[in-house]
């Protein structure tokens, strides 16, 4: 067995009397890649960010790398990365700006930091505006960026929320295809998404959340078996309960191309 990395125990969470998370228990190990889905209000990013040291008031217990986060000892973040999902962006900053002040926050040289994001942004063909400011940047690019931000230190553990968002297909392959070798190197990558085909393709393990609970937990093949449903996207559909989406796009369709008479 690989080394447990995160270890979640009965981990609830309220936000004015209403329960956000319903007593989660989960155990991530070396090397695995997990899925984390589910409907938007499943608790989902609130997992993320008391796992991230953002968000306080939960009950249970939170361990990352054997140790409990809530004993106010926060060195175990120099190990951690993490691309959020709406992430601000210190816009007035070139790239180069940006990133060596990363760095510098996870304890690089700053000469050293900068050498290494102009190597990997360069490898997202993006060297040429590496000294232009960010303000100038596509919400890809921009998205670049973080994704490379967060990794420069090089992470043991990896949180992504919506990490492909505004990415084009070719980034999107080379992302899943890197993330997939930080694995097999040793990298535990927490991935959180909507986008299901991606989730499928990369993860080998998927955790599905549904109001606060894990409804689902298993590799792709395992939750296929379980569900005798064909993609991940059906699994999805069918554990959370929502079978009306070809009914509802029906009649979005027929409202759409309804004709309206002009007044």
């Amino acid at each position: 067995m690989s080394e447990k990395v995160l270890s979640l125990q009965n981990l609830m969470m309220s936000y004015s009397d209403k329960n956000v998370l319903n007593g989660i228990n989960l155990d991530v190990y070396q090397g695995q890649i997990i899925g984390y889905i589910g409907p938007n209000g499943a608790g989902k990013s609130t997992t993320l960010k008391i796992m991230l040291g953002l968000v306080d008031g939960y009950g249970g217990v939170v361990e990352i790398f054997g140790h409990n986060i809530a004993s106010g000892n926060d060195s175990y973040k120099q190990r951690i990365g993490y691309v959020p999902e709406n992430a601000e962006i210190y816009d007035n900053l070139t790239a180069a700006e940006y990133l060596s002040f990363i760095g510098e926050l996870y304890g690089l040289d700053r000469e050293k930091a900068e050498n290494k994001a102009l190597a990997l942004l360069e490898e997202f063909d993006m060297g040429d505006v590496f000294h232009s400011r960010i303000s100038s940047f596509s919400k890809g690019m921009r998205q670049k960026v973080l994704i490379v931000s967060s990794l420069l230190h090089n992470p043991d553990l990896i949180f992504l929320d919506e990490p492909l968002s505004g990415l084009d297909a070719n980034s999107v392959m080379i992302i899943k295809d890197m993330l997939e070798a930080l694995a097999n190197q040793g990298k535990t990558i927490f991935y959180s998404s909507h986008i299901m085909d991606v989730v499928e393709k990369i993860s080998n393990r998927i955790v599905l959340l549904v109001d606060g609970e894990i409804a689902a937990d298993g590799s792709f093949e395992q939750l296929k078996e379980q569900s005798k449903a064909g993609s991940l996207e059906a699994i999805f559909n069918q554990l959370t309960g929502f079978d009306e989406h070809k009914e509802t796009a029906a009649k979005l369709v027929s409202i759409v191309t309804e004709d309206i008479p002009y007044e």
